[in-house]
């Protein structure tokens, strides 16, 4: 499986971004593909997934509501709509599949994209 991220950059607080993963040699029988973040000096953490039957779960209640994922199976692609930007929420942005369906541990997902930057300006 190979993942791959865009969609990242510089946004003014309350803007918005998607962002894609575009996911090659991947099965959606078989794989839950989910974001994750990590801001500087922090640890990364796990915020929403797209199960194998496309069911949507959000790990994080400071996205929900705000952040939305879904998945274009044409397209072989994750997205992670996310709406009302805090500066808190900016960090590099990672998507990362898991054989073991939707958990929001990290040690559980075993390919992962490069990462793309996410800055919110106040």
């Amino acid at each position: 499986v190979q993942l791959v991220e865009s969609g990242g950059g510089l946004v003014h607080a309350g803007g918005s971004l998607r962002l894609s993963c575009v996911a090659s040699r991947l099965s959606w029988d078989y794989y839950a593909v989910a974001w994750f973040r990590q801001a500087p000096g922090k640890e990364r953490e796990g915020l929403s997934c797209i199960s194998r039957k496309d069911g949507s779960i959000y790990f994080r209640d400071s996205v929900k509501g705000r952040f939305t994922i879904s998945r274009d199976t044409v397209k072989n692609t994750v997205y992670l709509q996310m709406d009302s930007l805090k500066p808190e929420d900016s960090a590099v942005y990672y998507c990362a599949s898991s054989w073991n369906n939707c958990q929001s541990e990290e040690l559980w997902y075993d390919s992962w994209g490069q990462g793309t930057q996410v800055t919110v300006s106040s």
